[in-house]
């Protein structure tokens, strides 16, 4: 009997993608609401629409003198206009008044006196306080920053979707918006599996550390989603079916992400004990990370990823980061990819798609191949910004071809 046919990268995103989708789209996905402070991050679910302009108030855009501009018509250097000056309006002053043929000194910020319309810059003035001697005429509204000039009473500042970032927050703190509606975080089940995983720091004999659950879990929250629980279950199929079983029953977790025991060998917890639960397990044509395996579990969607921390990495990156970031509704679910030019050889393999890790020269437009192509190299991944998407069975790529880069450091 010959080998299944391997499944394609393209076809496997896709049933990634549609394992994680709800029914009804982005919009099914729960809402919360919560302070801006904590809402960093965050992709808004409702569109925000200002509840007051912004500024709230005309106010001056220069350090001068506020004024009538039909009281300085005509200044010149050689016929300098001079006017009392009947007070200051520092920032946050309240609101004043000025009586015409008088100025009154004005700071960045501060409201303009009802009666003025313009702002004269104190640099084409003497800087007298008691009286002024301004030296070139200003025009109605000059320096005057009009209320409601950048945003108007009930105009959508915020769209859904969008993300809340430094500049988004605070325009929302501005407007006086203090919580706001977001998306709900995916809550994701991190399960590292195997027997050779040490619980005690200090691996015994034949055993290691768990690299995976401490990797996808840091994965999970990059993304924008939170990592509820990190767990480790050894190869015992029982143990394993009543652990998740268990931590899925709550209906709290959105995707239990599994690590390890996937592969065509003995002690495959995960296949053996999620294969007739209906969870399909394939190879995919790809390398690092040829077995797979998804499914959905109790109605919660799994995801079963290679135990080598390095294909799990890698899988994460080309399957479960976008659907995850698009069952959400990110606007950004994809790494960026670039167009970079090769500094090295790589020779692609017949039929599977490769990622290289790599190091990316944003500046220079050039990318280095970081490290051997096997799964064995976490120590090389985590010194590399970038992986190289190598087409399968295309000839040797050689120094100064172009490839195409997802560049792992822009989010």
């Amino acid at each position: 009997m010959s080998p299944p046919a391997l499944r394609s990268v393209a076809e496997h995103q896709r049933h990634v993608a549609a394992l994680l989708s709800r029914p009804g789209g982005v919009e099914a996905w729960p809402r919360e609401t919560v302070p801006l402070d904590e809402a960093r991050g965050r992709v808004l679910a409702e569109a925000v629409v200002s509840p007051e302009p912004l500024p709230a108030f005309d106010n001056s855009g220069m350090d001068g003198y506020a004024v009538r501009a039909s009281d300085v018509a005509g200044a010149s250097g050689e016929a300098p206009v001079t006017l009392p000056v009947a007070g200051d309006i520092p920032a946050g002053a309240p609101i004043g008044d000025l009586e015409p043929g008088t100025t009154l000194r004005i700071m960045t910020g501060a409201p303009v006196p009802r009666g003025a319309d313009a702002v004269v810059e104190v640099e084409v003035t003497d800087g007298g306080t008691e009286t002024v001697a301004i030296t070139d005429s200003r025009a109605a509204g000059s320096f005057v920053r009009r209320a409601g000039s950048d945003i108007a009473v009930g105009q959508e500042v915020l769209s859904a979707g969008a993300v809340l970032g430094p500049a988004q927050l605070g325009v929302l703190a501005a407007l006086g918006v203090d919580r706001v509606v977001v998306r709900r975080r995916p809550r994701v089940l991190v399960v590292s599996t195997g027997s050779e995983l040490a619980e005690d720091p200090a691996p015994g004999s034949g055993q290691i550390r768990d690299a995976n659950g401490v990797l996808l879990a840091a994965a999970v929250e990059e993304a924008g989603a939170v990592a509820v629980r990190r767990l480790w279950v050894a190869d015992d199929v029982p143990t394993f079916l009543a652990l998740l079983d268990a931590e899925t029953a709550d209906g709290e977790v959105d995707l239990v992400l599994t690590s390890g025991g996937v592969s065509a060998g003995a002690y495959e917890v995960v296949k053996d004990g999620l294969g007739p639960r209906g969870v399909e397990f394939v190879k995919v044509a790809m390398q690092p990370g040829m077995p797979q395996g998804s499914g959905l579990v109790g109605g919660v969607p799994v995801v079963c990823l290679p135990g080598n921390p390095v294909s799990a990495l890698a899988s994460y990156e080309v399957f479960v980061r976008p659907a995850l970031r698009a069952a959400f509704g990110h606007p950004l679910p994809h790494r960026p990819v670039v167009t970079a030019t090769l500094t090295e050889s790589i020779s692609p393999l017949a039929a599977k798609r490769q990622w290289r890790r790599a190091r990316l020269d944003r500046v220079a437009g050039t990318v280095t191949p970081w490290g051997p192509p096997g799964s064995a190299f976490l120590g090389w991944f985590a010194g590399a910004d970038a992986l190289i998407d190598v087409p399968p069975g295309s000839d040797a790529l050689a120094p100064g071809d172009t490839v195409d880069v997802w560049d792992l450091a822009n989010r």
